[in-house]
């Protein structure tokens, strides 16, 4: 994988969804680089955090999900932006520039400024609760206040005439539940209200904070009352320049509001000290508010600047009808959520064509045509003015799947393609994905549970548990030499390695609440083979080969030397015999 190029780069992700007052972790700190033209499985139990994974690529998170933390960095050929050379620009440029080089008389004073603010901090502190404290507190009254609700919602579910009982000693409980709520509140509250009269109490430390605090704004106020230098100056109108690359394509209000919320960043981070002539440090501290753009010249028509996309970032919807569908594309698993039942299927991937490809009515419907005769549909003139009730199961993913390189996206997502169609036909639609590969270029990030349509179409397999990646390596790696235990049960789980008159080998046990923080190894309670490390620490990732890491401490020195089960020992050889019968 060395020789090809990173095409997506996924860092310390983190995924969380609010739910029902509670906050649930979804993903949990992936670091994973998808390559060019390569595919790529996701595989993992349901729950495991597949495809929550995949979907932030695309911005199609739930309305209560958000990226917490991270960054996926698109590799595509770098967007080149292009902002007219107007008086709106001219102005939203001289504008910035003034206040950026009245913010840059704080940078000098930035040691001194961070001093002051962690008196300050120290101060508050002492009128709070530790953080061991506020944790374990906030903690107990989440639990209450969960199990409340669902106490709750139970009630409502029952039969008002049935179960009469059953709801009034609910409604006890429910009472009994407000009140234990209530006095967790109010133990809070005093717990609170005491550490604020200690600290109002503590002359000593409120003394020394007076006469310190006294002398840093006076040193603060010296040091920020310097003439910035020309070097400076010729800094800030690049960065004054960069704000309207960033906010060219916006509408004139939410320019306007993304610029106010820029230069309160810039601001920020002089007064922090930041080297905002390091171009990483510039697209960081951008990132916040919007998608940094890089000057790179100018004529008398228009700025041109480089973006990165940084799809984490993205912000502005209008960004994302130039990601989703042009760029990356996604195939589901039921073909009816993505096909309009009353719109013929010739017109639904000629739409698509219109609006992405800028071009008429005619041409889409000859590419439209090209389209279904690629992905297979027989005498596709005669069926363009179907419907897709008209169409098998197999025909609409085929659709779907034409639908979705109508664009030519560089990634597409196939979110388990196959298991809702007849076993006949998944091989199919797996081969046609894998052969329109080599015509199209695409990337292919395949999410499945099946390990068995991994064999067949992955390059690469990524093992997901409990929102972590825990096995990162090649198809053959993972299948006939891996080395998570999870990975080991999920093999020994293929129906093809089961034995005559025996049970399906089945992974006891349930994944665990992503509501709770997890301590060690999230797979530790299930695992048969786990050690007494697994429920203290978390394990790093090991690297066994170039292209094969593994989260498990079995492949620490110190650990003991455990064999993988027998049922997956020369699982190549099986799998053949199984087909054989």
């Amino acid at each position: 994988m060395e020789e090809k190029k990173v095409l997506l780069s996924v860092k310390d992700l983190e995924v969380k969804f609010r739910v029902r007052s509670r906050v649930l972790t979804a993903i949990r700190g992936i670091s994973l680089d998808i390559y060019e033209n390569e595919s790529i499985a996701i595989v993992g139990e349901s729950g495991s955090g597949k495809s929550v994974f995949t979907k932030t690529f695309a911005g199609m998170l739930d309305e209560n999900g958000f990226i917490a933390n991270g960054d996926i960095i698109f590799y595509d050929d770098l967007e080149d932006t292009y902002v007219p050379v107007n008086d709106a620009g001219k102005k939203i440029i001289s504008d910035s520039l003034a206040k950026l080089n009245e913010y840059s008389k704080l940078e000098p004073g930035s040691k001194t400024f961070l001093a002051m603010k962690a008196l300050e901090e120290e101060k508050v502190k002492k009128g709070l609760l530790t953080e061991e404290e506020e944790n374990r507190m906030t903690e107990e009254l989440d639990r209450m206040v969960f199990e409340r609700t669902e106490k709750s919602n139970y009630r409502m579910v029952l039969d008002p005439k049935k179960d009469k009982e059953e709801i009034k000693q609910i409604t006890a409980e429910l009472k009994q539940m407000d009140a234990a709520i209530k006095r967790k509140q109010n133990e809070k509250r005093e717990a609170v209200k005491a550490r604020k009269e200690a600290a109002k109490n503590d002359t000593e430390f409120n003394s020394y904070y007076e006469k310190e605090m006294a002398r840093l704004s006076a040193q603060y106020k010296e040091e920020t009352s310097r003439e910035i230098s020309d070097d400076v100056k010729a800094r800030n109108e690049l960065i004054a320049k960069e704000i309207y690359l960033s906010v060219g394509r916006y509408t004139r209000f939410k320019r306007a509001k993304t610029v106010r919320l820029l230069l309160k960043a810039l601001k920020a981070a002089m007064e922090r000290g930041k080297d905002l002539s390091d171009t990483d440090v510039r697209r960081e501290v951008f990132g916040e508010e919007v998608l940094y753009v890089k000057y790179l010249d100018e004529d008398k028509e228009r700025y041109h600047g480089e973006c990165v996309l940084n799809l984490a970032k993205v912000k502005y919807a209008d960004d994302w009808t130039q990601i989703r569908g042009q760029k990356i594309a996604t195939v589901f698993q039921d073909p009816m959520t993505s096909l309009n039942p009353i719109i013929t299927i010739g017109k639904q991937i000629s739409s698509v064509i219109m609006k992405h490809q800028n071009i008429g009515e005619v041409e889409a419907r000859e590419k439209a045509l090209e389209l279904m005769k690629k992905v297979g549909i027989p005498n596709a003139e005669n069926r363009f003015e179907d419907y897709p009730f008209q169409y098998s199961g197999g025909m609409r993913q085929r659709i779907v799947i034409a639908i979705a390189l109508s664009c030519q996206p560089k990634i597409l997502i196939c979110d388990e393609p196959t298991t809702a169609l007849d076993v006949t036909i998944q091989a199919q639609i797996l081969q046609l994905i894998k052969d329109l590969q080599k015509e199209y270029n695409y990337t292919i990030v395949f999410i499945t549970h099946d390990l068995g349509v991994v064999a067949n179409v992955a390059d690469r397999v990524a093992v997901l548990y409990a929102g972590q990646l825990i096995e990162l390596g090649t198809a053959e790696e993972v299948f006939y030499d891996p080395k998570h235990p999870y990975t080991w049960a999920l093999l020994s789980s293929l129906p093809q390695l089961a034995q005559k008159d025996t049970e399906l080998y089945s992974i006891t046990g349930t994944p665990p609440s992503l509501y709770n923080k997890i301590v060690g190894d999230a797979f530790a309670p299930r695992n048969p083979y786990s050690l007494k490390i697994d429920t203290l620490e978390e394990a790093p990732m090991f690297k066994v080969t170039e292209t094969h890491y593994a989260k498990t401490w079995l492949l620490d020195p110190r650990a003991p030397k455990i064999e993988k089960p027998k049922i997956i020992e020369n699982i190549h050889e099986k799998l053949i015999d199984s087909m054989n019968i």
